[in-house]
């Protein structure tokens, strides 16, 4: 039998690895820092022949010669690559539970190494990135480019709280993180973006819970792996409200810099969480939505995963003995372990158990395409592809902007965040979907405002904080334009004598969409001006 060295081997998902591996056939080794926890839990599991050993990861491997080592220890986000490259030295191969960003990121840079061994040393063996990227290779099947995913994860009360995890999720609430959205790498910010999601797979109840932005390595690991560089966000949370929502009050002190760091409040949180164990039930989910084009028609694709009877701690555990079965067959090097499993692979492994998954998809219009009818199939290709929104979309170019000289003109375009006055200025225009509302975030220089657009009716709505703006797109020779129909404050619709004035319009040249948009006040006059051109978004290779 091969001999399988896991670090970590006794804990929350370790222990469920090194079962599983046993199971597989391999002869496993139970390695911590605490030899009686080691024993105590060979103890349990007496018919797989378990063996403890206290063993640290920061040892080494001792006097051990595995044939794999699996690191399971963790967190992994201030951890460096010392054991596997120990690994390397002794021609063992290695996997791990990693889901620091960084850590499976860098695992690259033992490729060399690893490849002169003979050995493979692959890391992020769990739920991200091996299974997410599994799900979206099935889910991208068929499409030309796709252009977002979206994934979330919550588990039940009685079945999270480890300390690896909340350290890890402590180590960066709060802080900036990179994103890949609108063709560029834009910032957010750990455990913000908080919203209620819904897992539903058909014959089961749904859920409804809290999540919030995690840093992860699918978010630089995803949009490199398909056609169309989609953008990326992961989104996790736990079974109670008051929990997800306490650390996303919390992690505001982080990003006002009140704080630096959440991690001081592990033990008082873990503690807490555990006090509340008795609260809720076992039942976890895991969604990934993936949204992209064949052709000019939208798709979007869903996959679910719902584990009950406490089954989801399982599902992070499924890579390792599928991928330790195919080590023998994989090429030598060090990689992240995102593409090498397929989804058929983990649904086998499914199968033992209470775990149920399904996939949905609808074809759902773009917002313009809603908005305008068969009109909006006539416009030009440079305005009709920059309108083509499906979860993300990106272009840039310049602009001239002209500000009303009035002083109630510049208060009201310091109010409202527009730019500066410029002759000339770089322009980035991020558009991000969402339940067929669009948000469009446009930073000209370094001045950003954003705005919100949906469908009422014939119209397209534009919202400013309270205010809302209502307007007829009507197709023109060259393009489009944009008339002033309605206008709201907060519910309230407000008198067309004191509406905005100012026809917007958008049209195509030299294969360019071009802008145009002059806003004036009755009584005030001009308030801004800006004008320009933004390149068309093409498709685009991973």
């Amino acid at each position: 039998m091969k001999g399988v060295l896991v670090f970590g081997g006794y804990g929350g998902f370790g222990g469920r690895a090194a079962v599983l591996l046993a199971k597989a056939g391999f002869a496993v080794t139970v390695a911590g820092r605490s030899a009686a926890k080691a024993a105590a839990f060979c103890a349990r599991h007496p018919e797989l022949e378990l063996r403890p050993l206290r063993l640290a990861r920061e040892d080494g491997l001792g006097d051990e010669r595995p044939w794999l080592v699996v690191d399971a220890a963790g967190p992994f986000q201030d951890m460096d690559h010392r054991l596997p490259e120990a690994c390397i030295r002794a021609g063992a191969h290695y996997l791990d539970l990693a889901d620091a960003r960084d850590f499976v990121r860098g695992i690259g840079a033992l490729d060399a190494a690893a490849r002169a061994a003979g050995v493979v040393i692959i890391s992020g063996a769990s739920s991200l990135p091996a299974l997410s990227a599994a799900v979206c290779g099935r889910l991208a099947e068929g499409l030309d480019r796709a252009s977002a995913i979206d994934a979330a994860l919550s588990a039940g009360n009685r079945v999270s709280g480890t300390w690896s995890v909340t350290r890890a999720i402590l180590s960066y609430a709060g802080r900036p993180l990179r994103l890949w959205r609108g063709g560029a790498w834009r910032r957010g910010y750990g455990w913000q973006e908080l919203g209620r999601i819904v897992f539903r797979v058909p014959g089961a109840r749904p859920l409804r819970r809290w999540v919030a932005l995690c840093d992860v390595p699918d978010l630089e690991l995803l949009p490199a792996l398909f056609p169309g560089r989609p953008a990326a966000r992961f989104r996790a949370g736990t079974e109670l409200a008051v929990e997800n929502v306490g650390l996303w009050l919390l992690s505001w002190l982080v990003r006002w810099r009140w704080l630096r760091s959440l991690l001081p409040l592990a033990a008082p949180l873990v503690w807490a969480q555990r006090a509340l164990g008795w609260i809720g039930g076992a039942r976890s989910a895991m969604r990934v939505e993936l949204k992209g084009w064949r052709g000019e028609r939208a798709v979007r694709r869903a996959w679910t995963i719902l584990a009950e009877k406490g089954d989801g701690p399982w599902i992070p555990a499924l890579a390792m003995p599928l991928l330790a079965a195919r080590l023998d067959d994989l090429p030598a090097g060090a990689r992240s372990a995102a593409g090498i499993l397929s989804l058929d692979e983990f649904e086998v492994a499914f199968a033992p158990f209470a775990i149920a998954t399904a996939i949905e998809e609808d074809e759902p219009p773009p917002l313009y395409a809603r908005v305008m009818g068969e009109d909006f199939m006539r416009l030009p290709p440079a305005v009709r592809v920059l309108h083509l929104v499906n979860g993300d979309l990106g272009a840039s170019g310049m602009a001239e902007v002209v500000r009303g000289r009035g002083l109630i003109a510049r208060l009201l375009c310091r109010l409202m965040g527009f730019p500066e006055a410029a002759a000339q200025v770089t322009v980035s225009v991020w558009m991000a979907e969402e339940g067929g509302v669009e948000t469009w975030r446009r930073t000209f220089g370094g001045a950003s405002f954003s705005s919100r657009l949906s469908q009422r009716g014939g119209l397209l709505v534009e919202r400013f904080g309270l205010l809302r703006f209502g307007f007829a797109l009507r197709r023109e020779a060259d393009g489009l334009s944009m008339h002033f129909s309605r206008w709201w404050l907060g519910p309230l619709p407000m008198p067309r004598f004191l509406m905005p004035r100012g026809v917007a319009r958008e049209h195509e040249a030299e294969g360019r969409f071009h802008f145009d948009v002059p806003v004036a006040l009755p009584l005030i006059g001009p308030v801004i001006h800006y004008r320009g051109w933004l390149n068309v978004p093409g498709p685009t290779a991973g």
